[in-house]
């Protein structure tokens, strides 16, 4: 067994699938640009056949990538992995992921296939996939409900066809630990050619177990995890990217093994994909929470003061928590501007880009005396948005509202730049928003979801607001920041409005017969 635990990232593909989560191309490649600094060893960058949007990201994250094995997820279908390694051509290592499914449910139900055909699928998968590069992966799926007999009949067989990673799904999150760390151990002690492929495993967290069956895949000899950052994923999630880290690392008496990721970088790119997502981090999120560090008991204070070690298992500052922040003016450059956002992993494409982001810079430090870190990710994440393809545009809002009254907005937006305004009425200020906005717009959508999360401390602290909206069975997620908190979600509503606008929706990954 190696004693490298390879961390194989599936944030920008299977934490895309959580609703709403979905992600333009220019912040696929940002997010694996964090990805890379984080010293992933494999980045899943999407599913290039279920749209020409979601092909168009994988192949530039594969050219802005240089450092991790890029990867593109393909069905057991020839045109999906001609598709996959069409856009990982500019890849400076390029990894094919394909896939059937294998649990009795999914063979009778999904596929309609009898035994014998899936494996003659999985095997013709692999073969094609080699013809591209030497780097394929093979996963049944469903593995976790699937007859061990059958796993190692299939899992043979595609290693001898030249798959040289074998991943094991708990693809719907049933299986215990111990269960899991077994079936892991009796698949790779049964299958005779178990050593020329990586052992892997990708695991649900339906029950809350992921974390737990990752860590006992690893000490029954995987040597692969697959994973995201902040557990994002469909349904529950996947296992936490900086939850089996920190484990792993943490608990080098129990772990043969340790991973190559820079810790340091674990909050930095969680934060990044919260920003983006919409999905924040609840405070006692493991590792990445905002009280994962935190002390209010005065028993757990008082052994802190005396020995850190009495009550904290981690340091803060290995997994990138620190009290930098950057306090600039009106009167700041653009260059020390630019320095920090540098420091913290972010560069601009353009000069253009670079000057709208300054710009709304300034017109923060007019609003907040200090500006934080996390300010300046909200910032540049609206900036992206701003310099997008946006046919809406938010130019004016105005709200009244008063003890006893019914709450008034008046609203400007230039729609495809011509500039309208409507005036209505709601239960709130941010209700009476909305609605002149829909006024405007007219778009249909159903709103799903509105929260608000304080992205700093402090009574000038930016709000951020992500509203997630449903259209024709689309949903997507809009975000929007600002020290007025009827004004950021006038700003998310209409950066939702955007995505609904432009967006293209997407075949599911598992979607289809094989």
């Amino acid at each position: 067994m190696s004693d490298r635990l390879i961390i194989f990232d599936t944030t920008l593909r299977d934490g895309e699938q959580s609703p709403g989560a979905s992600m333009t191309r220019d912040e696929k490649v940002r997010i694996a640009k964090a990805l890379e600094r984080l010293r992933v060893d494999v980045i899943e960058a999407g599913f290039p056949i279920a749209s020409p949007g979601d092909f168009e990201a994988v192949q530039a994250v594969a050219e802005a990538v240089r450092e991790s094995t890029v990867c593109g997820l393909a069905r057991a279908k020839d045109a999906d992995i001609d598709r996959a390694a069409e856009a990982l051509r500019p890849a400076a290592r390029a990894r094919i992921h394909t896939f059937i499914a294998t649990s009795p449910i999914h063979m009778r139900e999904k596929l309609r296939l009898e035994p014998d055909e899936v494996v003659a699928h999985a095997v013709r998968a692999v073969r094609r996939a080699r013809r591209y590069t030497d780097d394929v992966e093979f996963s049944p799926e469903d593995a976790g409900r699937s007859e061990p007999d059958f796993l190692c009949r299939i899992l043979e067989a595609v290693i001898a066809a030249g798959a040289t990673t074998v991943n094991i799904p708990d693809t719907v999150g049933y299986a215990l630990p111990d269960q899991f760390g077994a079936l892991i151990a009796e698949l790779m002690a049964r299958v005779p050619n178990a050593d020329k492929a990586v052992w892997s495993v990708h695991c649900h967290n339906d029950l809350g177990l992921a974390v737990a069956n990752s860590l006992a895949a690893v000490l029954a000899g995987a040597r692969q995890v697959e994973c995201t950052i902040n557990g994002l994923g469909e349904r529950a999630g996947n296992a936490a990217l900086e939850e089996v880290v920190m484990a792993v690392r943490t608990r080098q008496d129990r772990f043969p093994c340790d991973t190559g990721i820079d810790t340091r970088q674990i909050v930095p790119c969680s934060r990044l994909v919260a920003s983006i997502t919409g999905f924040p981090v609840q405070p006692n999120k493991a590792v990445v929470g905002a009280n994962a560090f935190a002390h209010e008991s005065g028993i757990h204070q008082d052994g802190v003061l005396k020995k850190r070690e009495t009550y904290e298992i981690m340091r803060a500052e290995d997994v990138g928590w620190s009290a930098n922040r950057i306090v600039l003016g009106k009167h700041s450059g653009r260059n020390a501007f630019r320095t920090r956002l540098r420091e913290l992993g972010i560069e601009f494409d353009s000069e253009e880009a670079l000057n709208e982001a300054f710009a709304r810079f300034k017109e923060l430090a007019d609003k907040k005396h200090e500006i934080y870190d996390e300010d300046l990710q909200a910032l540049v994440s609206e900036t992206a948005v701003v310099t997008g393809q946006e046919r809406l545009r938010l130019v004016y809002l105005r709200v009244c509202s008063e003890t006893g009254e019914t709450p008034e907005a008046t609203v400007t937006v230039a729609v495809d730049g011509e500039e309208r305004t409507a005036t209505a009425r709601g239960d709130g200020p941010v209700d009476a928003s909305f609605r002149a906005i829909e006024s405007i717009v007219a778009s249909g959508t159903e709103l799903l979801l509105y929260s608000v999360n304080s992205i700093t401390t402090g009574t000038d602290a930016q709000g951020e607001v992500t509203v997630r909206l449903r259209k024709n069975g689309r949903v997507v997620n809009g975000q929007g920041a600002d020290t007025d908190i009827v004004i950021a979600s006038a700003k998310s509503y209409i950066n939702a409005l955007n995505r609904i606008l432009q967006g293209e929706p997407k075949t599911h990954p598992q979607a289809g017969d094989v």
